[in-house]
């Protein structure tokens, strides 16, 4: 399995994300675009999948979950591309005296619930070296990851936090990942994330 996360409370302003916070990211680049694919096909072991596709990357996903998309404006050093959920989320952003602020899209995960968050990020001085974690290649791209029990995600009721951050092929800019997970079933959970990080290609830098 890989990986640890929490992106919440991203400010205009560093933000740790992986060890209970990574950083938040400068040129993260456009708006993501709601997703142009999402055809439902099934797999060999009769489960059913789905795939999102955005200007940055694509990847599959099991069907039962959902993806979401909003619009995020005045950020600088992060961008939110997507979240998927097995629960309906909202918009967990918004503007305050200190520019844009994000918080979880859900409030607190069900049984069996999960929650995954795609960002580009970027800041000053950023390195994959410095990212404490596994070792491993996520779409062609190296990368670490680590897990957390709970981490920072217990903060929507989340047995396991699940962190990744990929190196993208810009200085000092990252994608990063997080999976919030909850029991009972959290090994069934962990297979689907690494199916979908094993199917994640990158389209643009």
């Amino acid at each position: 399995m890989a990986v640890r996360s929490s992106p919440r409370r991203l400010i205009l302003a560093p933000v740790l994300l992986l060890t209970a916070a990574l950083t938040a990211g400068c040129g993260a680049g456009s708006a993501s675009e709601p997703a142009r694919s999402s055809s439902a096909a099934a797999t060999g072991h009769g489960a059913t999948v789905a795939s999102f596709r955005n200007d940055y990357l694509v990847f599959r996903y099991p069907a039962r979950w959902k993806p979401f998309q909003f619009q995020v404006s005045g950020t600088l050093h992060f961008h939110p591309m997507v979240y998927v959920s097995t629960q309906t989320s909202r918009n967990p952003c918004q503007q305050s005296p200190m520019g844009t602020e994000c918080g979880w899209p859900v409030d607190r995960l069900r049984p069996n619930g999960v929650l995954i968050v795609w960002e580009n990020r970027g800041y000053p001085g950023w390195s994959l070296a410095s990212v404490p974690g596994k070792a491993l290649r996520v779409g062609g791209r190296s990368a670490r990851s680590a897990i957390a029990r709970p981490g920072a995600c217990s903060a929507i009721g989340a047995d396991e936090t699940v962190q990744v951050a990929i190196q993208r092929p810009l200085p000092e800019n990252w994608t990063a990942f997080t999976a919030c997970l909850r029991g009972p079933d959290l090994s069934a959970a962990e297979r689907e994330i690494d199916a979908l990080l094993a199917s994640t290609r990158f389209l643009a830098p």
